[in-house]
């Protein structure tokens, strides 16, 4: 019997199966629509959370409640990123004022422990930096401190009702999503032997929940109906920081009452950069958010859509943009009430002009930071918005995957390690010190354009996140990709940078490389190679994208969710 195939079907036959040849804009990467919806939108990084914030929106809360709400649910939910043991940091829009608000409620380290016996400790561990499990790592939770603030300030509905869905779900079980079983199975081994519960909290018989099974955590319930009923006291000043305390003395660790009694979130003053006609606001340090308005201000120098999306030229440039803003990160980003960060200098249109011109045609192997002084210096994502016009751009983290691994028996949340990114270079800006917070890799980002709010948006991931939020912003501006296109399209990250746990006089010695998604085409890294960049093909870590756009002409809200993650956007 003979059979003719068409060119179109041959085309099918032949073609990788990654090509998506219905999506209507004819680009691979492509996975899926844009969502839209008149009322509100909730994107986060898993489907229950996402339902838990619309949930809150339907009973009348608006976009802080829900965004509150979310959060909770994915601390029980994806614990492998984030939890009430870690730091939040969030922007929200406000419709009432118009105006764009900041807030850090990221933790200090332990008052009680000073650099000289941090460093015995070190030394007892034969180490010179903080490990990254165990005692020595844990700074003050700050999370639950900033919920409070963000409903004092903006909530609507009570609070007892914002943590009753996590409530219910800690106490009857939830099923746990693909990637997320995937991690906790890779943390089990690791967290384990930590002081403490974890083993007893977070395992099932001593093992992960695997993919579909139902996990429950009561210590997580006991702990959010304590703050649910008494408030934020009841984690900083009550029965729960007495639990911590003990447990602390019982157990060699530094966190003592008075650290939790005197902790205070602080609202802050979002700095931006203009974009092409775009703003880009980002949180100043100790986070690492103004890396990318350094990037932004270098990339200006040069005519991105002109060289054309994933090309050699244009990776070339957005990669060295990376190196030289990366090399400031590590001298000058730290807690600002220990050290003067200049950022008006390290922003401004003038520092980027400068930094542009150390971009040559191929790779640079050795990069220093500037001297600003010369010009006068796993995580989790998740974006609400309400029919109101408010957004929130929140995100929160236990640093390293699940953190510290100590869990104090009943309490149902493992303390982060975020005290693992001080540098124990006396001279350094980030050195350790009892009080202070240290360097912190989570912000969220917010566009404007014209001073009209535009995108929530995150992508978390460690250093990635500055990488990803410009190439977020670059591939809608620049390249013309709607909300879910820019998060689909592959990325590239830059490793091996300087990092602010290093020495003063640390400075990129062999140019890092370059880890790329599959999708950057074959042709674009061979030039690369040819220009001196060590690249590789990278298998995750590519950060973890959720965003909400307001469309101002018609009314509407446009969600976008991670394809790499188990998320949702959804609306109604």
């Amino acid at each position: 019997m003979k059979f003719k195939l068409s060119l179109f079907c041959l085309s099918i036959l032949i073609a990788p199966a990654s090509h998506a040849f219905d999506r209507i804009t004819g680009k691979d990467f492509a996975s899926r629509s844009e969502v839209i919806a008149q009322g509100a939108m909730a994107a986060t990084s898993h489907p229950l959370a996402t339902q838990v914030a619309l949930d809150i929106m339907k009973q009348g809360g608006n976009a802080i409640d829900a965004a509150i709400a979310a959060n909770a649910a994915l601390g029980l939910m994806e614990p492998t990123g984030n939890g009430i043991g870690g730091d939040l940091y969030a922007m929200i829009w406000d419709a009432k004022t118009g105006k764009l608000y900041g807030l850090n409620a990221s933790g200090r380290s332990p008052l009680g422990l000073s650099y000289d016996t941090l460093k015995a400790e070190l030394d007892k561990l034969g180490r010179s930096d903080l490990p990254p499990h165990g005692m020595l790592p844990i700074s003050v939770p700050g999370t639950i401190d900033g919920w409070f603030e963000m409903h004092q300030k903006f909530g609507n509905l009570p609070m007892p009702q914002l943590l009753q869905p996590t409530i219910d779900y800690a106490e009857k079980g939830f099923p746990v999503t693909e990637l997320i079983a995937y991690y906790w199975n890779r943390s089990v081994p690791l967290l384990s032997p930590q002081p403490g519960d974890f083993k007893g909290s977070f395992t099932i018989d001593g093992k992960a929940p695997t993919k579909g099974q139902l996990f429950k955590n009561p210590g997580l319930a006991y702990t959010l109906r304590a703050v649910a009923k008494d408030g934020r006291d009841a984690f900083y000043r009550g029965e729960i920081t007495r639990k911590i305390d003990t447990f602390m003395r019982e157990n060699g660790g530094y966190l003592r009452f008075t650290d939790f009694a005197n902790h205070r979130s602080d609202w802050v003053e979002p700095v931006g950069v203009d974009y092409k006609g775009y703003t880009l606001w980002e949180l100043p340090p100790n986070g690492q958010g103004i890396a990318a308005l350094q990037m932004l201000q270098i990339l200006k120098n040069f005519d991105l859509a002109a060289m054309g999306f994933n090309s050699p030229d244009s990776l070339h440039v957005l990669v060295e943009a990376k190196k030289l803003a990366f090399e400031d990160r590590a001298k000058f980003y730290a807690d600002l009430d220990f050290y003067k960060t200049p950022i008006s200098v390290l922003i401004s249109e003038e520092y980027g002009r400068e930094r542009a011109k150390l971009i040559g045609p191929r790779a640079a192997q050795r990069v220093d930071a500037g001297n600003p002084n010369l010009y006068e210096g796993d995580t989790i994502y998740m974006t609400t918005a309400d029919k109101d016009g408010n957004m929130v751009s929140l995100i929160q983290s236990n640093y390293r995957g699940m953190g510290s691994g100590v869990v104090v028996p009943g309490l149902g949340f493992v303390f982060q390690d975020r005290g693992q990114m001080f540098s124990m270079d006396k001279n350094h800006a980030n050195v350790y010190e009892p009080g202070k917070r240290p360097f912190n890799t989570i912000i969220p980002a917010f566009i404007t354009k014209a001073g009209k709010p535009l995108v929530s948006y995150g992508v978390m991931g460690g250093a990635m996140q500055p990488q990803g939020h410009v190439q977020i912003l670059v591939n809608m501006v620049d390249f013309g990709m709607n909300l879910q296109e820019a998060g689909d399209a592959p990325r590239w990250q830059h490793l091996g940078s300087t990092e602010p746990t290093d020495g003063q006089d640390a400075y990129l010695k062999n140019g890092g490389y370059i880890e790329v998604e599959r999708g950057i085409p074959f042709e674009t890294v061979r030039e690369l190679q040819k220009r001196g960049h060590n690249v590789r093909h990278g298998l995750g870590g590519f950060g973890g994208y959720q965003a909400i756009m307001r469309d101002h002409t018609n009314g509407v809200w446009i969600g976008a969710s991670e394809s790499r993650k188990d998320g949702q956007a959804a609306g109604f």
